[in-house]
């Protein structure tokens, strides 16, 4: 069962936080081009989909974490505490600042409005800092201090 829940939760975070990542960070070149670009709006509203969607699937992820920490027994581990603190900063940082900027920046571009470079710029920093706390969980789920695998 464990490996089957673990082969779950790696399949769900490729599938699911993969994409947002990307997304994410294309957004903003995205957002600052659309306007005189034919469909760059299109491209835009397409790139913010996805990351609405994927990070909604996301929420497997965690789920599927905790089941297999409690089936693996290391539930209290500190490399998974860790991991579980920077997940949800993460998902903070996606909900409280990507999201809603991608949302106003689509906004302003649906409008028609052009798009300041200080907010794409300021977008930006907040999808690299979101990418880097997953790539740190990634780390720490591949390393896992402690591990018995020999890695």
């Amino acid at each position: 069962m464990t490996k089957f829940l673990l082969t779950l939760h790696v399949l769900a975070a490729i599938v699911a936080v993969g994409p947002v990542t990307v997304a994410a960070s294309m957004f903003p070149p995205a957002a600052r081009r659309a306007l005189a670009v034919p469909d760059g709006v299109g491209t835009v509203r397409l790139l913010h989909r996805i990351c609405r969607v994927y990070s909604g699937i996301g929420l497997a992820v965690p789920l599927l974490g905790f089941a297999t920490a409690l089936a693996m027994g290391v539930l209290g581990s500190g490399w998974l505490v860790t991991s579980i603190a920077l997940t949800a900063a993460a998902a903070g940082i996606l909900v409280a600042f990507v999201l809603p900027r991608q949302d106003e920046l689509l906004g302003r571009l649906t409008a028609h409005q052009p798009v300041e470079r200080g907010s794409t710029v300021q977008l930006a920093m907040f999808t690299g800092l979101f990418n880097l706390l997953w790539a740190t969980v990634t780390v720490l789920m591949i390393v896992r201090p402690g591990s018995t695998t020999g890695a």
